[in-house]
């Protein structure tokens, strides 16, 4: 009975063993094929990832360099405008403006524009000035729009005729804001009106709630070519104010205030050495 009994194990061994052989094989098989497959599909990933950045990089390099050019290009024109007509010098600001409003201070150049302008006929002048004012206010609203989606702000009107009325300046509405858990009031202060130039001269306070320094304080001028991204108070937690004068006419003036992060200042504003420091710091405490 024994032997019985072992003769049919002896059998299913015979039988099965192949079968066992057969099984590992495959499993051996099947797991090379996937572990190539998944080593080929990094390659190829990996090889995309590198040729995508490099065809980057190149873009990039050229989009500077031709950047580069065309700056020097239309710088030159107001480096020497006794050679350049008024034309050409309006055409050139209006490609600096668009091009580069990020990342320039271009008040000085407008403001050289409105003079040069103002040298000119009637006739003339009137169609350049409307001109200059429209590129203004389109780069003052790319700004502004991109500012309004990550930051706060609140708008004001400043009557003329209630600030002749006040000798000592007329003080506006002020204004609450919160960003990035901080709160602040903000206060707008109208010191000096400017009719020719339609340039205001004021006055912001800040206070910043559990601010033992209380309020803070600035005076500046505000007129059409002032740009948020460019023209801004630096604030403590790397954060930025800006007042942008939306319209100015012999009855008042419209204003906007914003508040935003100092990360969408313009390129050339950089966060000090403290702020970063103070900023690593909280990530550490944080963990």
């Amino acid at each position: 009975m024994a032997n019985e009994v072992k003769d049919k194990w002896d059998k299913v061994d015979i039988v099965f063993r192949p079968i066992n052989g057969l099984l590992t094989a495959l499993t051996v098989a099947l797991l090379g094929y996937y572990t190539s497959s998944v080593l080929r599909q990094r390659e190829t990933r990996e090889t995309n990832e590198r040729v995508y950045t490099e065809l980057m990089s190149s873009r990039e390099q050229a989009e500077s360099g031709l950047r580069k050019d065309m700056f020097l290009s239309i710088i030159q024109t107001f480096q020497r405008p006794e050679n350049v007509s008024l034309e050409a010098r309006m055409l050139n600001l209006e490609m600096l403006a668009y091009n580069f409003h990020e990342s320039l201070n271009l008040k000085p150049l407008f403001a050289h524009m409105d003079r040069a302008i103002e040298g000119t006929t009637d006739a003339i002048r009137a169609g350049y000035r409307t001109r200059l004012n429209q590129v203004a206010g389109e780069i003052t609203t790319r700004q502004m729009v991109l500012l309004e989606q990550v930051g706060k702000k609140f708008s004001r009107t400043v009557d003329f005729e209630k600030f002749k009325a006040s000798p000592g300046g007329l003080e506006l509405d002020p204004e609450k804001l919160t960003l990035h858990d901080t709160e602040r009031e903000f206060t707008l202060s109208v010191l000096e009106v400017n009719p020719l130039r339609r340039e205001l001269t004021m006055e912001l306070g800040v206070r910043t709630s559990n601010d033992p320094a209380g309020m803070q304080r600035r005076k500046f001028h505000v007129v059409y070519y002032d740009f948020p991204m460019i023209d801004n108070t630096r604030l403590s937690n790397d954060q930025r104010a800006a007042v942008v004068l939306n319209q100015f006419n012999e009855d008042g003036a419209d204003l906007t205030f914003v508040y935003f992060p100092g990360s969408y200042a313009s390129l050339k504003e950089r966060v000090s050495y403290d702020e970063v420091v103070q900023k690593l710091r909280n990530l550490g405490a944080g963990q």
